[in-house]
């Protein structure tokens, strides 16, 4: 799973801990969550199903073959969720014996013909009905619905909106739509028979064996699964998609995508061979299934989800050439889901205590991706990223990686599990060194193969292959909380020369040992030294110096995730950038001098040298600090940036240079800002804009619906929303909806885009636009998982809901025949109980 949280660009708000919106700990620490007790061994899981769309239903015929785990039972108890349950029977070779079953709150349980010993099969046959609509769980953070099957548009009553089956199993929703032991811990074959129109294509695990027309514009498909894997990751798809092929090596690589995007669907999963061999060969285990598929799919739950070989995408996958060419802004996700085939669908957890040896490897995988394809700095700002995801929220240094007392599953989807966790591998990884961390996660992998996995057994794994104990490691990092606060001291003693550094560790709670890179400065210039910080309040260091050092530079690589302190100077952060070959010590340093907008010199200094750095992500920071209309700036980056504008070979610093020069309000930039409105880039596109809006206003009206803005990204909805809702652009209303609906939020992170929003959202809530009005409540519903025990938030967001209905109901005063508008209103209120 790749949990995708709702507008990224509000998370300084949603996680701030002294924002309205500020998350609680719901963790919990009352109840020891138990891996579920395994009485019953799941072998083969047979479905045939059919399709009610009017009811939005599902026809379903099972048969479950199984045994007693270990002690003899002659019970069988299944999960099974809002379903109707119209049969149950032994069946043995086609014969079926009727057997006695109770059913209530979502169980099955079947009494057998018999007591069964262990390893004595037996098959039960179930005709149900799965009914998704009536499931009474709720959804989360990370997956914020949770009834399994989920019918798209089943009536085709907008027309602007495909229609799709899909299901979604993670946490425990398979219970949905088959009855099972909806538990990590069970593991099982299968096949599904699905009876569709014809017109549609079908997707699930494993191999289709068979494709036969029924009549009457039917079709059935039958996909096998011929090894096992978890009941959360069984998938259908179902929908009217293009199926563009790929291969690696002798294995099928297909890309399901709506028809509007097949001629860019290898562009946007094209790599997905590559990374197939590049983990292949990096884990010495090759990719162990029988085919490797990803689907696309409207209004999905969550980022995306690692179903074995058929992993589901939300659309946002889904791009076109302006944004393509920027980046892939999916890419990540992609390798993500890939790198769960072997740790979460090969290796499941074996509960979701340990959801860590599904998420943090998953998590990781990005970094490695990037490392191997795009360079270490690439990679290393990715892992940047990830850290500051972690330490965003407050609430996260309360929590153990592997947490046996979560107040609810879904809660284990957090950025503990996913981003603390990659970065904790990536130490553990830099403590080993390369060659033992790769051989301890193969023998990981072998030891537990279609089987279940825990944190011991990782570190069991790596303590064979490296010969070193790392209790303390994991005790620490998986078995404990927070992280290290670490600030320093230094004392020169002119006689010795030699510099004595005090490394202190401020964080509440225990102390940590790691591994230490800090880097000297002397006369600018910096001597690497590595140390070890035992778990001490203060640790002591002596080296030998010249002189008394400028500053001191701690975890200078960047691989301890942890806060480090210690005051700099702009003359040190330029000393910094212009000898750190790290990227995260240099873009600290751009930081630093962007921050204070080239106020002083040096800052100035870092931001001109920065404009030529190699990683792009350093150069756009450096562009987003300058302000080229004083005098100084000019004189020292303006030759510079205009040549960025149109020559640097990234797209989005192209964007960001052209954004640089609108700050100046130069109407001799018009041409290029004209020019730019004509580039395949989104983003190019954007910024021109806003250029444009900064010089001649006139124009701005025409330009602003050539930009196509669906699947943009929230930067660029961003920069454009106070464009779109000042000059009335209606085309492009429902592509601000999402960012508008957020206004309240949005104030206290940036008072002016938040007016804007809130002008926006009161425009698309004065008007009859039904996909303005569904992006709004879409995006409301879907933050409610995240907002937690927040009541103050979440009677904010029913508040702004109720002013918008009362607009909505002044247009239908005014147009009572609207076709649509009833149905917003619907919308709108359906929201607002959705926060009862």
């Amino acid at each position: 799973m790749k949990k995708i949280f709702i507008a990224a660009l509000f998370l300084g708000t949603l996680f701030s801990s002294n924002a309205i919106f500020a998350q609680t700990e719901t963790s919990g620490k009352t109840e020891y969550r138990q891996t579920h007790t395994k009485s019953t061994e799941l072998k083969h899981t047979k479905l045939k199903v059919n399709f009610d769309y009017a009811k939005e239903q599902m026809n379903g015929e099972e048969w479950l073959t199984a045994s007693p785990h270990f002690y003899p039972s002659d019970s069988l108890i299944l999960d099974a969720k809002a379903m109707l349950i119209h049969e149950v029977a032994l069946d043995k070779n086609g014969a079926k014996t009727p057997l006695k079953y109770a059913y209530k709150d979502d169980i099955l349980r079947i009494t057998l013909d018999k007591t069964y010993t262990r390893n004595q099969d037996y098959t039960v046959y179930i005709k149900y009905t799965a009914r998704p609509n009536e499931v009474k769980d709720k959804g989360s953070a990370a997956i914020t619905d949770a009834k399994g099957l989920y019918f798209v548009n089943a009536q085709g009553k907008d027309a602007d909106k495909p229609t799709q089956i899909w299901t979604q199993g993670e946490t425990e929703a398979s219970s949905a739509w088959f009855p099972t032991i909806d538990k990590p811990n069970q593991k099982t074959t299968q096949e599904i028979y699905m009876t569709v129109p014809d017109k549609y294509v079908t997707l699930s695990n494993g191999l289709m064996k068979s494709s036969v027309k029924e009549g009457n514009g039917l079709r059935t498909d039958h996909w096998v699964m011929d090894k096992k894997h978890a009941p959360y990751l069984f998938f259908m798809g179902v929908g009217d998609y293009a199926v563009v092929k790929d291969k690696w090596r002798n294995i099928p690589v297909d890309y399901y995508v709506e028809k509007e995007y097949e001629a860019y669907a290898k562009q946007i999963f094209g790599n997905t061979p590559e990374m197939l061999e590049f983990f292949s060969k990096k884990l010495n285990y090759d990719y162990p299934w029988s085919k490797y598929a990803q689907i696309t799919a409207r209004d999905y739950v969550s980022g995306a989800m690692e179903n074995t070989t058929a992993v589901l995408h939300q659309e946002s996958a889904q791009q076109k050439p302006g944004d393509l060419i920027d980046e892939n802004r999916w890419e990540d996700v992609i390798s993500h889901e890939l790198f769960h085939h072997w740790f979460g669908d090969l290796v499941t957890t074996e509960s979701w205590s340990n959801l860590t040896v599904n998420e943090s490897f998953a998590n990781y995988s990005e970094y490695l991706w990037n490392e191997y394809k795009y360079g270490k700095d690439f990679a290393d700002y990715t892992l940047m990223k990830a850290a500051e995801g972690y330490f965003r929220d407050p609430s996260n240094v309360t929590k153990d990686l592997v947490r046996f007392n979560y107040h609810h599953k879904e809660d284990m989807f957090d950025a503990v599990s996913y981003n603390k966790g990659g970065s904790i591998l990536h130490m553990l990884r830099n403590y080993l060194g390369d060659e033992a961390f790769w051989a301890g996660m193969h023998d990981y992998l072998k030891t537990n193969e279609y089987g279940t996995g825990e944190a011991h057994q990782f570190r069991l794994s790596l303590e064979k292959v490296s010969g070193k104990d790392l209790n303390w490691f994991f005790n620490q990092w998986y078995f404990n909380s927070g992280h290290p606060k670490v600030s320093y001291t230094t004392t020169f003693e002119p006689v010795k020369k030699e510099v004595k550094i005090t490394v202190s560790q401020d964080q509440l709670g225990g102390n940590f040992q790691f591994p230490l890179a800090l880097d000297i400065y002397e006369n600018g210039k910096p001597a690497r030294k590595n140390v070890w910080v035992s778990a001490k309040d203060k640790n002591v260091f002596t080296f030998p110096v010249s002189k008394n050092p400028d500053f001191i530079n701690l975890n200078a690589d960047g691989v301890i995730l942890g806060e480090f302190t210690g005051e700099k100077t702009s003359e040190q952060y330029f000393a910094q950038y212009s000898n750190s070959k790290e990227f995260l010590s240099r873009y600290r340093a751009v930081e630093h001098a962007a921050e204070n907008k080239g106020a002083n010199p040096a800052a100035l200094k870092i931001l001109v040298a920065a404009l030529k750095d190699s990683n792009f992500r350093i150069r756009m920071k450096a562009l987003s600090g300058l302000d080229l209309s004083k005098p100084d700036q000019a004189k020292a980056a303006l030759s510079t940036v205009e040549k960025m504008a149109s020559e640097d070979p990234k797209t989005l610093v192209q964007a960001a240079a052209i954004s640089a020069l609108a700050k100046t309000k130069d109407k001799k930039y018009l041409p290029v800002f004209e020019k730019g409105m004509n580039a395949v880039s989104n983003a190019v596109k954007g910024s021109s804009l806003s250029g444009i809006a900064a010089v001649d206003p006139s124009k701005v009206a025409t330009l602003a619906s050539s930009i196509d803005l669906d699947g943009a990204s929230e930067d660029l909805i961003a920069e454009l929303l106070p464009i779109i809702v000042k000059n009335k652009i209606e085309k492009q209303m429902p592509a601000i909806a999402s960012t508008a609906a957020f206004y309240p939020f949005l104030k206290f992170q940036n008072p002016e885009l938040g007016a804007a929003a809130e002008d926006g959202y009161n425009w698309i809530m004065s008007s009859d636009n039904l996909k303005a009005t569904e992006n709004v409540t879409k995006i409301l519903t879907q933050v409610k998982g995240q907002l937690g025990n927040n009541p103050q938030a979440k009677m904010m967001i029913v508040q702004i809901l109720k002013e918008g209905l009362a607009k909505k109901m002044a247009v239908l005063k005014a147009n009572p025949a609207s076709p649509t508008i009833n149905q917003q209103i619907d919308l709108i209120n359906k929201t607002i109980e959705a926060y009862k």
